[in-house]
């Protein structure tokens, strides 16, 4: 997916908005690969580590102690089509899907009377989302320049009162100036024949979450578990945006070329708690529910910092570069609630279905200060909406040989009209299961549609960038039993 929200690209990267809530706020299914290749419709089938993040009633199903580990490899691409052009890009990542083992415990109830069979613990880590990936963009802009949407960011201002990440560095570099006679109004050194608008940009990192869960198996019919969850995640993204004249400039006031470049750091740090429950009605029939509290990130962190140079008609050349910032606030994302249902079909497969409801309008940014956070929160509640995802599997065994296959889709996050944000996943794969190991590999599609806009434009036009965004993940699970 998308490695931030493509709906408002914010430039002034000390100001964390409804963006933000949102990436962290918006998971894939990630685990194990026998979890993959059924699009995560794991939730009343249990006995697979990836359910500890998701209903964690699941482990309740293991009958035996488990270790298994996931290697993966990630590929994200985005195509993006800006005013008649298009480009595009892709970047590549190594990762570890999951770790983690489960340790089962007999309770020597006897089998004509009706108790607990087992009780489980388990732990490890789990991979909720990938924000590798890199985006090119590039359009003729005959219309506007992030110098008007930075003019009106400026107007009302002494030139020692910008904004030292963004206006102040286009003062500094000749590309803002105070009109004459009035020192809080500006204009700009746009050309007159328009400008060719780049932007590149590579971001990095991911999200995961350590979990430590108890299970339990009632009489082979009730299973329950319970997650302690510590979310932890890294994002990085750096962009270099460029403007140039689409022909020489008319007089040396106009530049003929600029270039900004951004860089942000983000870490953060939480916790969540989850509860769940699958029963069996009947020996074909599984039936499984799951609640998810809020995570809260008790520490998050940005660290931030942006450079700008600017050439002119006539040979002179400006650089500015701003300060080192840094910010620390908090997040905390919406709840979840799932339901699903499985069908066994004996020993040769099964069919199995998720439906998870989550409102992204919900989650919330908070700091020391109440009034940092108050419009971005605003915007959430006003641009986020409730979104449902379903998740299909099936698997089919043949002796030891299992094969697989899934269909998943998120509803989307934006209230309607305001941006496209649904995505689907296609997944597949197969695996091998002997009495003591077992072997599984797994491949997943995922595909989504975002409008993103490289700048916000009130007085002119601004065409958003149409970015088809596509990732790949190839996994592999080992695990062994004893």
């Amino acid at each position: 997916m998308l490695i931030a929200s493509g709906f408002l690209f914010s430039w002034q990267l000390i100001a964390q908005n409804e963006v933000d809530a949102l990436r962290y706020s918006n998971l894939i299914f990630g685990g194990t690969a026998r979890y993959t290749a059924l699009a995560g419709a794991f939730g009343a089938v249990g006995a697979d580590f990836s359910t500890l993040s998701t209903n964690p009633a699941g482990i309740g199903l293991f009958k035996s102690s488990e270790f298994a580990f996931s290697p993966s490899l990630y590929v994200g691409k985005t195509s993006a089509a800006y005013n008649g052009s298009t480009r595009d890009d892709l970047r590549y990542n190594f990762n570890l899907g999951h770790a983690g083992l489960v340790i089962a415990f007999p309770t020597n109830t006897a089998m004509n009377t009706e108790g607990w069979r087992n009780i489980q613990f388990g732990f490890g880590i789990n991979r909720s989302q990938n924000f590798n990936n890199r985006i090119l963009l590039q359009g003729n802009n005959n219309s506007s320049s992030l110098l008007d949407s930075w003019v009106g960011y400026a107007n009302g201002n002494f030139s020692d009162q910008l904004n030292g990440f963004d206006t102040q560095l286009a003062f500094d570099t000749w590309l803002l100036d105070t009109i004459t006679g009035d020192p809080t109004h500006y204009n700009n050194a746009k050309p007159a024949s328009g400008v060719i608008q780049r932007k590149a940009i590579q971001s990095g990192g991911s999200m995961n979450e350590w979990v430590f869960s108890l299970g339990a198996n009632y009489d082979d019919r009730l299973y329950i578990g319970a997650t302690l969850g510590f979310p932890f995640l890294k994002y990085s993204e750096t962009s270099t945006y460029t403007e140039m004249a689409i022909s020489p400039p008319a007089n040396i006031t106009e530049f003929e070329e600029f270039n900004y470049h951004s860089d942000l750091a983000t870490t953060g740090s939480g916790i969540n708690f989850k509860f769940g429950l699958i029963f069996k009605p009947v020996d074909f029939i599984r039936i499984g529910a799951a609640i998810h509290t809020p995570t809260y990130f008790y520490s998050m962190q940005d660290t931030y910092s942006n450079k700008m140079d600017s050439k002119f008609i006539n040979g002179d050349t400006y650089s500015a570069t701003s300060p080192k910032g840094e910010f620390n606030y908090k997040l905390t994302t919406p709840m979840k609630m799932m339901g699903s249902i499985a069908f066994i079909i004996g020993k040769s497969g099964l069919i199995s279905a998720d439906y998870e409801y989550i409102d992204y309008s919900e989650a919330r940014l908070r700091s020391s200060n109440p009034e940092d956070f108050f419009n971005a929160n605003d915007a959430v509640r006003n641009k986020y909406t409730t979104a449902g995802n379903i998740h299909l599997g099936a698997e089919w065994k043949v002796q030891q040989f299992s094969l697989r296959g899934g269909y998943a889709v998120y509803g989307s996050p934006f209230k309607s009209g305001i941006n496209d944000g649904k995505r689907t996943a296609l997944t597949f794969g197969f695996g091998l299961r002997q009495n003591n190991y077992f072997l599984d590999f797994a491949y997943a599609l995922t595909d989504s549609k975002e409008d993103y806009y490289l700048y916000s434009a009130t007085e002119s036009q601004l065409n958003p960038v149409k970015n088809d965004i596509k990732s790949q993940n190839f996994m592999m699970s080992l695990g062994f039993k004893f």
